[in-house]
């Protein structure tokens, strides 16, 4: 789909066309204007309208081949016969079939009947039992058949070489499901966005990271990023030269050897001497 809608903006920017141009010919506009020339092999006053084969494909997948529109899309189409020998036009579509409804209309150009205009609404199935939609077709043919298909006469399948298609939707169904794939699109789009992007919950908070002091020496990083441990009671012998251990390593030899020294014997006195 996106695709499409691509294929449509280019083509309206290779029209060249003046802001906030807008398409909305009367059909007389239409059968004297673009019809007329179109069958008679000459060009259109604005290539606006594209040529295909309409009865080849489902109403709703037309809007994306058309050159312009938002709401009305036209078409240059060839019909063919029903029936070799016959005049009935063939209205079988690619999932359904094309009913007339009404009566055909005259459409004049100065005060002649230039064409003829016939509505024509979209069944999907197979008659007689399709299921009536809301795609609706104004087509315009030409009042006085020329051409290759008129020179062909009986017996060709080709009815006409061109006519000229007006395509809408009845209830504007076609851009409201438009529209809606867009909002779903975009969802889904900011939805699969917000899986990539990292919780909340998992951000490290830049506070909780130790701010480093590049004034210090290279040898010092690492212990300004390491946890400080606690003091021990063995941390005053870190800031001991090799004399002051060696001193005193002599003192403690010195009070051990006293410790294990057997104490002196005390001296008494004999129990008979004169107490003077």
């Amino acid at each position: 789909m996106a695709a499409a809608k691509r294929r449509v903006r280019d083509a309206e920017a290779d029209l060249n066309l003046p802001p906030g141009f807008r398409f909305h010919p009367t059909d007389e506009e239409l059968v004297a204007h673009y019809l007329c020339p179109r069958a008679a092999g000459r060009a259109a006053p604005v290539p606006i309208i594209a040529e295909l084969d309409l009865y080849r494909h489902d109403p709703w997948d037309l809007p994306h081949r058309a050159l312009f529109g938002r709401r009305e899309w036209y078409f240059f189409t060839p019909r063919d016969r029903k029936y070799p020998n016959g005049s009935r036009p063939n209205r079988a579509a690619a999932s359904g079939y094309w009913k007339a409804t009404g009566a055909d209309k005259p459409v004049l150009h100065n005060g002649r009947t230039a064409g003829i205009k016939k509505a024509l609404v979209f069944y999907h199935g197979k008659p007689p039992r399709g299921v009536k939609t809301e795609w609706i077709m104004h087509e315009y043919r030409l009042a006085k058949k020329g051409g290759a298909a008129a020179a062909a006469g009986a017996g060709a399948l080709r009815l006409d070489d061109w006519v000229l298609c007006r395509l809408y939707n009845k209830k504007n169904e076609w851009e409201k499901m438009q529209s809606r794939k867009e909002e779903e699109e975009a969802m889904a789009a900011a939805q699969s966005w917000g899986e990539t992007r990292t919780p909340e919950s998992e951000v490290v908070d830049s506070d909780a990271i130790p701010e480093m002091d590049y004034s210090l020496p290279a040898a010092s990083f690492d212990d300004a990023l390491l946890p400080k441990e606690e003091a021990r009671d063995d941390d005053w012998l870190m800031g001991m030269s090799l004399d002051d251990l060696q001193g005193l390593g002599s003192l403690l030899q010195a009070d051990d050897l006293c410790m294990l020294a057997p104490p002196a014997a005390a001296k008494t006195e004999p129990l008979g001497a004169p107490f003077f």
